[in-house]
This record gives C-alpha cells, structure tokens and sequence, in this order.
C-alpha cells in the first residue's frame, strides 16, 4: 500500500517544493506588466489599437517560434488518434486566447481615456473577481473574506474612478470590463495549465489574439509605423506577452489559482510606481485612499491560502 502510494507523494512533494520559484516567477511577471502600462498609452494615442494587439502578439509569436520548432522536432508523426488528440486541446487555448484578447482589447481601449495608475488598480480588480467567479463556476457561495474583499474593492473603486457627479469615464469602464476577462484568463490558465504542455498552451493563446486581432482591424487604414510603436510592441510583445504568460502558464502547474491571484495584486503597485517615475502621475487623496482600498480588498479576498495545494 505505501509503495503503491509513494509515487504521488513524492510527486506532491517535488510540487510543493517548487511552489516558492514559481510564486517569484509570477512576481516577475507582474512587474513586467506593471512597466507596460505607460508604454502602451503612448503607443496607442497615434496607432489603432487592434493593429498594435495584431503587432504585439506577432512579436509574441516570433518569439516562441524557435522553442515551439525544437519542440515539434521531438513529437512523434501524427497519427489519427493524434490529430484527434490536438483538436481536443485545442479548446483550452481557445478559450484563453478569447479571454485574453478581450482583457487587452478592452484595457488597450481604455488607455487611451484613462491615465496609467488608475487603469492598472481597476485592472487589478481582477483578483477580487476570481475567488467569486470561481465560486460561481462551482457552484459554491463564496466565503466571507472574499465578500469583504469585493466590498472593501468597490469603495476604493468608487473613490478612485468616480466624478463629482457620480459619473464613471468611459475609459475606466472599460478598463473594468478588462479585469473581468482577466478574471477568466486566470481561472482558465489555472483549469487547464496541469494537463497541458505549456508551451503549447502559450503559442495557442497568441495566435487566437493575433487572428482576432487581425479581424477587428480588417477595414482600418494604420499609419505608417514609428519607433516609438514598434519598440513598445516589441517589447510587450516578447517580455510582456511570450516570455510572461510562458513563464504564467509553467508556473501555475505548481501553484495554485490563489497564489497566482494574490502575487498579481501588486501589478496595480508596480504600474503606479512606473507611471510616476516616468511621466510624473500624481494621484490625488481620495483617489490614493481608493487605491489603498482595492489593494487591501485583493489581499482580503485571498487571504485563505492554506485552503488549496499545489497542482502536482
């Protein structure tokens, strides 16, 4: 009994182990995206933001493209049963690729209406959304912490984004409609990145955004390239997309939903952090005071960490 057990204690063993370089892996991703958000502003206030997607996931898909070829040189010829096998899995990347085309559609938009910091604190709304959109999925009431969490994030929210007159930007609603596809992104990576290879599961989500992409922008005449587009693109592109979500993708196979939601709570940080040392945003009181607020609803939200165990 305990020799037939050993394999997948150990293997529980080896995951566990590898949980902490995977959450500093996550922790690097989020600062990379963090950097990203000013870059993208400036790029899209001269050029269409479906062609800049369509651009940026085109340098993504370069760059995987050497990996994803020495990877093709090891795998077996195709046979029936594998080609059956592929059409299978191609629905995860699928629906990744749909929830992550729409979380940068709607965030790209929504840069252009709204300023840096506060697009990557609504942004970051996302990890509020998890646990409850989880929940939801499986049929279960949230918990208590997680309904804190949401009330304690739609304060700061409140004081972050609304006018006056209780009126909310276009922009900054966009930029919420981009938190709730991310909420998915992260629920759905976490679903299937245990049984799928993550490289695969990467390239397949980039070519879904480039083709989407590239059929939002059919009909739209984009001006001539610049440096200043081409550089942000590239650099989204490869740091931000391929090298992040791959990094993303292997990460979560040995760590759990939670963790990746939480460590992603610093992104809002990092991009205010950025947007203050390189165009010099200043938040105001009220709107740090809702900054605070959707911060510590994150934090709340998923605060039970000891609920879940690493994927083996």
């Amino acid at each position: 009994m305990t020799t037939d057990c050993s394999p997948t204690v150990d293997a529980s063993r080896q995951a566990t182990s590898r949980t902490p370089l995977a959450d500093l892996a996550l922790l690097l991703v989020t600062l990379i995206w963090g950097s990203t958000f000013v870059m993208v502003k400036d790029a899209v206030a001269s050029y269409p933001v479906s062609s800049f997607l369509a651009l940026r996931f085109s340098f993504a898909a370069l760059a995987l493209l050497p990996l994803v070829l020495i990877r093709r040189r090891r795998l077996a010829p195709l046979g029936g049963v594998r080609r059956a096998a592929i059409l299978r899995g191609a629905i995860a990347p699928l629906l990744i690729g749909v929830a992550l085309f729409a979380g940068y559609g709607f965030q790209t938009v929504g840069l252009q209406q709204t300023t840096p910091a506060k697009a990557g604190f609504i942004t970051g709304l996302a990890v509020v959304l998890v646990p409850l959109v989880s929940g939801f999925v499986l049929h279960q009431a949230p918990g208590r912490n997680a309904w804190i969490g949401v009330g304690l994030a739609l304060a700061g929210l409140a004081l972050l984004t609304l006018h006056a007159d209780l009126r909310i930007s276009s922009g900054d609603l966009l930029v919420l409609a981009c938190a709730v596809a991310f909420a998915a992104h992260i629920l759905l990576t976490g679903r299937f990145a245990p049984s799928h290879d993550p490289l695969v599961l990467t390239m397949g989500q980039i070519l879904v955004v480039i083709i989407l992409s590239g059929i939002t922008a059919l009909g739209k005449q984009a001006p001539p390239l610049t440096r200043q587009v081409v550089f942000a693109a590239a650099f989204t592109g490869v740091l931000a997309t391929s090298a992040a979500f791959g990094i993303q993708t292997l990460a979560q196979r040995f760590t759990t939903t939670t963790h990746t939601a939480l460590i992603f709570a610093a992104e809002p940080v990092f991009a205010a952090l950025f947007s203050f040392l390189l165009i010099g945003e200043a938040l105001g009181t009220r709107q740090l005071v809702g900054c605070g607020l959707i911060l510590a609803g994150m934090i709340v939200a998923e605060i039970k960490l000891g609920s879940e165990r690493p994927h083996a």
